[in-house]
């Protein structure tokens, strides 16, 4: 591969596109072209590495230490940058999956381009995100994508005032308009060869240099439009219009940030952190990440599940750093979490409900050790974003950290005297799931609680009961029953009002069929499967639940999306007629499905 060709292909990949012409020359002469067939191992975790790779041509796999798949990269996207960052040492193997041809830049230059180039260092020091598939962004919408307030100026401004506005707002292009009318656009690339090349004078209007009537896009255009016009014209801008109003503006840097933002990256950024506050910027992106999906129109189930994982790998990441300071545990544990991330469904507001059940063997001088540990994990959770638990089910809590036998008891007479403080914390521990330790120390005592509560038919006829306190909002006349006061007044209650009474539904399903699903809508199905509903009561419900569970994170995206905090508030007249009649169809199903528990809860009793 010649240089010239090299350079080409340098000039359409982020952020080798920002280079001036000479680095571009520079940097195009020092890569080396290697080629692999498929399966070859490029470099192995823990081996020196001798500078970063890019994609040519090929796929290439990128693997954890423990084998688990990272990302999976095609041409365009650069792996090995976090080890030369770090120790020069590769964190991760890399192995490829086709015949593939990679360029690779020594070590060296790459130091080099990152100390003097802002864009590079900007790039590789975000996450390394870029790594991440951008399968969706195609799919995306353009409104979803761009800078939603470009900066702009008018025609008669000196060339200099608008290299100030353009420093001062941190930015690489501006808009020119008239008014409300947009006229061109000035890049930075205008700056360097329509000014400095040509020796223009500053204070000549900058009207002078902006590309005019420039190829456009609306904020219905796809992200797909948005490649193949910056790969066919090589542009790094492209405006954003609507009728001859400038609305956004969208640029490299925007697709880059896009790209920067899955699942597997923060996982993978998560499952390495060292400090609090590298697991800070990685759960500060979950609000962005749960924005991209639901606009990629991925399910709920998806998305709560993708969003779940990176608390999971917080937790677990954790639960490391306290035992690299506290020393080896005295005795087994396992650390479960309950609540939402118990059945993977957190969503953009989650705080942390956690247990920690400890090996039979544990002594009271052992004790210290856990408290220790369950403090600098619960702590780490609430720093890095997971609020403490406004009821204290928290492992910190003395009651929550405890020997096996003694959950045991716990649970036994919770099923013997079902009152109401019983009822509760029983529902709650029945959404337990493992996340790190030992997860032998819970799947004997799982099998026997659902075993005994099943046997029960007073605990049952109870647990149904509590089942019914929340009910979803249906109000006369084909209408919602709104919040009547309040900073939420006329609004619902998506939580509370809409999922909750379908979770406990589920877990009590789980309970009368002793299925250890804990995903709301796994038990649904897993109750039809074993004969707990009928299967049409069953379809029903999770139809009813996959709408209202969807209308749910659509509300929190598009808070999100608009700068806010998202919340489970949403008013109904935000919705269409269309969706408003089916959220209300779906409530009339759960109501329906709760007036069937009710009278089996009667025939119980």
């Amino acid at each position: 591969m010649t240089q010239p060709a090299i350079i080409s292909f340098l000039e359409t990949v982020h952020p080798y596109d920002t280079l001036s012409r000479d680095d571009l020359v520079r940097v195009g002469g020092l890569f080396d072209r290697r080629e692999y067939a498929a399966g070859d191992e490029i470099y192995h975790t823990g081996q020196p590495l001798a500078g970063i790779y890019l994609v040519k041509r090929g796929s290439v796999e990128v693997l954890e230490p423990s084998g688990g798949l990272v990302s999976l990269l095609g041409p365009r996207n650069s792996f090995g940058e976090r080890g030369i960052m770090r120790d020069g040492l590769a964190v991760t193997t890399a192995r490829a999956t086709e015949s593939t041809v990679a360029l690779m830049l020594p070590t060296l230059e790459f130091k080099r381009l990152i100390a003097n180039s802002p864009a590079f260092a900007r790039f590789f020091s975000r996450g390394r995100g870029h790594e991440a598939r951008g399968a969706d962004l195609t799919t995306q919408k353009v409104a979803d994508l761009m800078a939603r307030k470009p900066v702009t100026l008018g025609p008669d401004a000196t060339i200099r005032a608008a290299a100030i506005k353009m420093r001062d707002s941190h930015v690489s292009s501006l808009g020119i308009v008239a008014g409300e009318v947009f006229l061109g656009i000035v890049t930075i690339r205008d700056m360097s060869n329509k000014v400095l090349a040509l020796g223009l004078d500053p204070a000549s209007p900058v009207s002078g240099i902006m590309s005019r009537d420039p190829v456009t896009l609306t904020p219905d255009d796809l992200g797909s439009d948005i490649l193949h016009i910056m790969l066919e014209r090589r542009i790094g801008h492209l405006p954003v219009v609507e009728g001859t109003r400038l609305v956004g503006m969208v640029t490299q840097t925007d697709l880059t940030r896009f790209a920067a933002v899955s699942s597997a990256s923060l996982v993978r950024d998560a499952a390495v952190a060292e400090t609090m506050a590298d697991m800070a910027a990685v759960t500060k992106r979950i609000p962005a990440l749960l924005a991209q999906l639901v606009g990629s129109n991925n399910t709920h189930e998806v998305v709560t599940r993708l969003i779940t994982d990176i608390a999971d790998t917080v937790t677990r990441r954790l639960l490391a750093l306290a035992e690299a300071q506290f020393g080896p545990p005295p005795v087994p544990y396992l650390w479960l979490a309950c609540g939402s991330q118990g059945r993977q469904e957190q969503t953009g507001v989650s705080d942390q409900d956690n247990c920690l059940m400890l090996d039979d063997a544990v002594t009271p001088a052992d004790m210290p050790y856990f408290a220790a540990l369950a403090k600098f994990v619960s702590d780490g959770l609430d720093g890095v974003g997971y609020f403490y638990c406004p009821g204290d089910m928290m492992a910190t809590n003395p009651m929550w950290c405890q020997p096996v036998h003694v959950w045991r008891e716990y649970f036994r007479k919770w099923v013997a005297t079902p009152d109401p403080k019983a009822q509760m914390l029983a529902s709650v521990m029945f959404d337990l799931r493992p996340i790190g330790g030992a997860a032998s120390l819970f799947r004997d005592l799982q099998t026997e609680m659902l075993d005994m509560a099943s046997k029960n038919s007073i605990f049952v006829a109870h647990m149904i009961g509590n089942s019914l306190t929340h009910s979803p909002p249906l109000g006369l006349l084909r209408g919602f029953a709104t919040i009547r006061s309040g900073e939420f007044k006329n609004h619902i209650d998506l939580k509370h009002s809409g999922v909750v009474p379908i979770t406990d539904l589920g877990r009590v399903y789980a309970l009368i069929g002793k299925l250890a699903a804990v995903n709301t809508r796994a038990r649904l199905l897993a109750a039809e499967d074993a004969g707990v509903i009928s299967t049409s009561g069953a379809r029903d419900l999770v139809e009813a639940y996959d709408v209202i569970a969807q209308i749910r994170l659509e509300s929190q995206a598009r808070l999100i999306r608009s700068g806010r905090k998202p919340d489970n508030f949403m008013a109904p007249s935000d919705l269409s007629d269309f969706e408003r009649s089916h959220l209300r169809d779906a409530f009339v199903v759960v109501r329906t499905m709760q007036s069937a528990i009710g009278q089996a809860r009667g025939a119980r009793s």
